[in-house]
Protein backbone atom coordinates (compact mmCIF):
# COMPACT_ATOMS: atom_id res chain seq x y z
CA UNK A 1 0.00 0.00 0.00
CA UNK A 2 1.23 3.46 -0.90
CA UNK A 3 2.52 6.03 1.69
CA UNK A 4 -0.60 8.47 2.45
CA UNK A 5 0.59 12.04 1.50
CA UNK A 6 1.06 13.70 4.59
CA UNK A 7 2.36 16.73 2.84
CA UNK A 8 0.53 20.16 4.00
CA UNK A 9 1.00 23.25 1.49
CA UNK A 10 0.89 26.60 1.69
CA UNK A 11 -0.82 28.20 -0.92
CA UNK A 12 -1.23 31.79 0.05
CA UNK A 13 -0.36 33.85 2.95
CA UNK A 14 -0.69 37.53 3.94
CA UNK A 15 -1.10 39.80 6.97
CA UNK A 16 -5.63 38.53 6.90
CA UNK A 17 -5.29 35.18 5.61
CA UNK A 18 -3.44 31.60 5.56
CA UNK A 19 -4.75 29.07 2.64
CA UNK A 20 -3.44 25.54 3.26
CA UNK A 21 -3.54 22.64 0.68
CA UNK A 22 -4.54 19.99 3.25
CA UNK A 23 -3.86 16.07 1.83
CA UNK A 24 -6.67 13.21 2.51
CA UNK A 25 -6.60 11.77 5.77
CA UNK A 26 -5.80 14.52 8.22
CA UNK A 27 -9.13 15.92 10.14
CA UNK A 28 -9.24 19.90 9.91
CA UNK A 29 -10.18 20.23 13.53
CA UNK A 30 -9.82 17.47 16.50
CA UNK A 31 -11.82 18.39 19.79
CA UNK A 32 -9.62 15.79 21.61
CA UNK A 33 -6.13 17.93 20.42
CA UNK A 34 -5.10 15.11 18.33
CA UNK A 35 -3.25 15.98 15.26
CA UNK A 36 -5.10 17.91 13.04
CA UNK A 37 -4.74 20.38 10.41
CA UNK A 38 -5.12 23.39 12.79
CA UNK A 39 -2.28 21.97 14.88
CA UNK A 40 -0.26 21.89 11.79
CA UNK A 41 -1.13 25.50 10.81
CA UNK A 42 -0.24 26.57 14.38
CA UNK A 43 3.72 25.30 13.74
CA UNK A 44 3.19 26.71 9.99
CA UNK A 45 2.18 30.28 10.99
CA UNK A 46 2.85 30.52 14.50
CA UNK A 47 3.21 34.18 14.73
CA UNK A 48 -0.19 34.72 13.49
CA UNK A 49 -2.14 36.67 16.29
CA UNK A 50 -5.64 34.81 16.10
CA UNK A 51 -5.10 31.73 13.64
CA UNK A 52 -9.13 29.90 13.12
CA UNK A 53 -10.26 27.96 10.35
CA UNK A 54 -13.08 29.60 8.57
CA UNK A 55 -13.85 26.53 5.91
CA UNK A 56 -13.47 23.03 6.80
CA UNK A 57 -13.36 19.70 5.11
CA UNK A 58 -13.79 15.91 5.95
CA UNK A 59 -10.50 14.09 6.66
CA UNK A 60 -10.99 11.94 3.56
CA UNK A 61 -11.27 15.37 1.65
CA UNK A 62 -8.28 16.75 -0.05
CA UNK A 63 -7.92 20.84 -1.04
CA UNK A 64 -7.64 24.31 0.29
CA UNK A 65 -8.60 25.77 3.62
CA UNK A 66 -8.73 28.93 4.75
CA UNK A 67 -7.37 30.17 7.68
CA UNK A 68 -8.26 33.78 9.19
CA UNK A 69 -5.19 35.12 10.94
CA UNK A 70 -6.88 37.57 13.20
CA UNK A 71 -10.22 38.44 14.27
CA UNK A 72 -11.12 40.95 11.67
CA UNK A 73 -10.36 38.68 9.29
CA UNK A 74 -12.54 35.95 10.69
CA UNK A 75 -15.45 38.89 10.61
CA UNK A 76 -14.79 39.88 7.22
CA UNK A 77 -15.04 36.17 5.82
CA UNK A 78 -18.40 35.85 7.77
CA UNK A 79 -19.40 39.06 6.51
CA UNK A 80 -18.85 37.46 3.20
CA UNK A 81 -20.43 34.45 3.74
CA UNK A 82 -23.38 36.12 4.20
CA UNK A 83 -23.17 38.00 1.27
CA UNK A 84 -22.45 35.44 -0.86
CA UNK A 85 -18.54 36.76 -1.91
CA UNK A 86 -16.82 33.60 -0.49
CA UNK A 87 -17.27 31.08 -3.08
CA UNK A 88 -15.06 27.17 -3.31
CA UNK A 89 -15.34 24.62 -5.68
CA UNK A 90 -14.79 21.00 -6.14
CA UNK A 91 -13.67 18.36 -8.29
CA UNK A 92 -15.24 14.98 -7.80
CA UNK A 93 -15.33 11.48 -9.41
CA UNK A 94 -18.66 9.41 -9.65
CA UNK A 95 -19.45 6.15 -11.50
CA UNK A 96 -21.42 8.19 -13.93
CA UNK A 97 -22.86 11.40 -14.50
CA UNK A 98 -25.61 12.82 -12.85
CA UNK A 99 -28.83 13.64 -15.19
CA UNK A 100 -29.12 16.13 -16.31
CA UNK A 101 -25.41 16.57 -16.44
CA UNK A 102 -25.46 20.26 -14.97
CA UNK A 103 -27.91 21.91 -12.59
CA UNK A 104 -28.91 22.38 -9.01
CA UNK A 105 -29.34 20.06 -6.25
CA UNK A 106 -31.34 21.64 -3.70
CA UNK A 107 -32.21 18.86 -0.97
CA UNK A 108 -32.25 19.73 2.80
CA UNK A 109 -30.21 18.38 5.32
CA UNK A 110 -30.72 16.77 8.65
CA UNK A 111 -28.82 14.24 11.24
CA UNK A 112 -29.19 10.64 10.44
CA UNK A 113 -31.31 9.43 13.49
CA UNK A 114 -29.50 6.02 13.52
CA UNK A 115 -26.17 7.53 13.15
CA UNK A 116 -25.22 11.10 14.82
CA UNK A 117 -22.01 11.37 12.51
CA UNK A 118 -24.06 11.01 9.27
CA UNK A 119 -26.38 13.59 7.39
CA UNK A 120 -29.51 12.28 5.15
CA UNK A 121 -31.43 14.35 2.98
CA UNK A 122 -35.00 15.53 4.37
CA UNK A 123 -38.26 15.58 2.99
CA UNK A 124 -39.48 18.72 1.53
CA UNK A 125 -40.61 21.33 4.52
CA UNK A 126 -39.34 18.88 6.95
CA UNK A 127 -38.75 20.68 10.35
CA UNK A 128 -36.53 19.71 13.30
CA UNK A 129 -33.08 18.90 15.38
CA UNK A 130 -30.49 19.56 12.95
CA UNK A 131 -32.44 20.49 9.50
CA UNK A 132 -31.18 22.89 7.38
CA UNK A 133 -31.61 24.24 3.90
CA UNK A 134 -28.33 22.86 1.55
CA UNK A 135 -27.82 23.90 -2.05
CA UNK A 136 -25.30 22.66 -4.20
CA UNK A 137 -24.37 23.64 -7.87
CA UNK A 138 -23.19 21.25 -10.33
CA UNK A 139 -22.21 20.03 -14.04
CA UNK A 140 -19.98 17.17 -15.40
CA UNK A 141 -16.52 18.18 -16.84
CA UNK A 142 -15.68 15.22 -18.28
CA UNK A 143 -17.01 11.76 -19.01
CA UNK A 144 -15.19 8.38 -19.83
CA UNK A 145 -16.90 4.92 -19.97
CA UNK A 146 -15.71 4.19 -16.27
CA UNK A 147 -16.55 7.37 -14.55
CA UNK A 148 -17.42 11.00 -14.52
CA UNK A 149 -15.15 13.95 -13.22
CA UNK A 150 -17.84 16.28 -11.62
CA UNK A 151 -17.32 20.50 -10.97
CA UNK A 152 -19.05 21.31 -7.67
CA UNK A 153 -19.92 24.43 -6.19
CA UNK A 154 -21.99 24.30 -2.55
CA UNK A 155 -23.96 27.53 -2.06
CA UNK A 156 -24.50 26.18 1.64
CA UNK A 157 -21.46 24.96 3.81
CA UNK A 158 -23.68 21.79 5.77
CA UNK A 159 -22.20 18.82 6.94
CA UNK A 160 -21.48 16.35 4.32
CA UNK A 161 -23.45 17.90 2.13
CA UNK A 162 -21.49 17.47 -1.59
CA UNK A 163 -20.93 13.39 -0.71
CA UNK A 164 -25.25 13.13 0.61
CA UNK A 165 -26.22 15.21 -2.21
CA UNK A 166 -24.41 13.32 -5.03
CA UNK A 167 -25.68 9.77 -3.26
CA UNK A 168 -29.25 11.67 -3.39
CA UNK A 169 -28.67 12.35 -6.89
CA UNK A 170 -27.80 8.58 -7.93
CA UNK A 171 -23.50 9.61 -8.33
CA UNK A 172 -22.47 8.78 -4.97
CA UNK A 173 -19.03 9.59 -4.89
CA UNK A 174 -16.23 6.84 -6.03
CA UNK A 175 -14.09 6.24 -2.69
CA UNK A 176 -17.57 7.17 -0.56
CA UNK A 177 -17.88 4.10 1.47
CA UNK A 178 -20.50 5.99 3.96
CA UNK A 179 -22.16 7.21 1.16
CA UNK A 180 -22.99 4.77 -1.35
CA UNK A 181 -20.17 4.89 -3.33
CA UNK A 182 -17.70 2.15 -4.91
CA UNK A 183 -14.06 1.99 -3.33
CA UNK A 184 -12.91 -0.20 -6.43
CA UNK A 185 -14.09 -0.51 -10.15
CA UNK A 186 -12.93 -2.96 -12.33
CA UNK A 187 -12.36 -2.11 -15.98
CA UNK A 188 -13.20 -4.18 -19.11
CA UNK A 189 -9.20 -5.08 -19.34
CA UNK A 190 -9.50 -7.12 -15.79
CA UNK A 191 -7.14 -4.11 -14.11
CA UNK A 192 -8.88 -3.05 -10.86
CA UNK A 193 -9.70 1.07 -10.11
CA UNK A 194 -8.63 1.26 -6.35
CA UNK A 195 -10.61 4.36 -4.88
CA UNK A 196 -9.09 4.75 -1.28
CA UNK A 197 -10.83 7.79 -0.05
CA UNK A 198 -13.60 10.20 -1.12
CA UNK A 199 -12.66 11.41 -4.26
CA UNK A 200 -13.41 14.85 -3.89
CA UNK A 201 -10.75 17.80 -3.36
CA UNK A 202 -11.69 21.19 -2.90
CA UNK A 203 -9.94 22.98 -5.92
CA UNK A 204 -10.68 26.69 -6.08
CA UNK A 205 -12.00 29.27 -3.47
CA UNK A 206 -12.56 33.05 -4.35
CA UNK A 207 -13.14 35.34 -1.70
CA UNK A 208 -12.32 39.39 -0.54
CA UNK A 209 -8.35 40.33 -0.66
CA UNK A 210 -8.59 40.87 3.26
CA UNK A 211 -4.74 41.41 3.44
CA UNK A 212 -4.53 44.45 1.01
CA UNK A 213 -4.36 47.96 1.46
CA UNK A 214 -7.63 50.34 2.29
CA UNK A 215 -10.60 49.18 0.26
CA UNK A 216 -9.03 45.75 -0.68
CA UNK A 217 -12.09 44.05 0.78
CA UNK A 218 -13.89 45.29 -2.71
CA UNK A 219 -10.92 43.20 -4.50
CA UNK A 220 -10.64 39.59 -4.92
CA UNK A 221 -7.97 36.68 -4.06
CA UNK A 222 -8.75 33.44 -6.22
CA UNK A 223 -6.42 30.79 -5.45
CA UNK A 224 -6.09 26.91 -6.65
CA UNK A 225 -4.92 23.38 -6.68
CA UNK A 226 -5.03 20.55 -8.52
CA UNK A 227 -6.03 17.05 -7.10
CA UNK A 228 -3.64 15.42 -5.27
CA UNK A 229 -1.35 12.59 -6.78
CA UNK A 230 -4.11 9.61 -5.52
CA UNK A 231 -6.99 11.40 -7.01
CA UNK A 232 -4.72 11.98 -10.50
CA UNK A 233 -4.05 8.51 -10.60
CA UNK A 234 -7.57 7.66 -9.65
CA UNK A 235 -8.61 9.34 -13.14
CA UNK A 236 -6.24 8.39 -15.36
CA UNK A 237 -6.90 4.71 -14.35
CA UNK A 238 -10.99 5.33 -15.02
CA UNK A 239 -9.63 6.64 -18.67
CA UNK A 240 -9.81 10.48 -17.60
CA UNK A 241 -7.44 13.48 -19.46
CA UNK A 242 -5.57 15.95 -17.95
CA UNK A 243 -7.64 17.74 -14.59
CA UNK A 244 -5.51 20.98 -15.43
CA UNK A 245 -7.33 20.96 -19.18
CA UNK A 246 -10.81 19.88 -17.62
CA UNK A 247 -10.81 23.20 -14.95
CA UNK A 248 -13.49 25.57 -16.02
Amino acid sequence: MAEPDTDVRIVHRDGALLVLDKPSGIATTSPAGGHSLVAVAGELDAEAPNLHPTSRLDAEVSGLVTFARTRAANQGLIEAREQGRYARAYLALSARPPEPEAGTWSWALGIDPRDRRRRVVVEEGASGKGVRDAVTDYRTLSVTPHAALLWLEPRTGRTHQLRVHAERAGVPLLGDKHYGGERRRVLPSGSVASLRRVMLHCTRIELPDLGGDAGAAQARLRLESLPRQDFRRAWDALGGASLAESLP
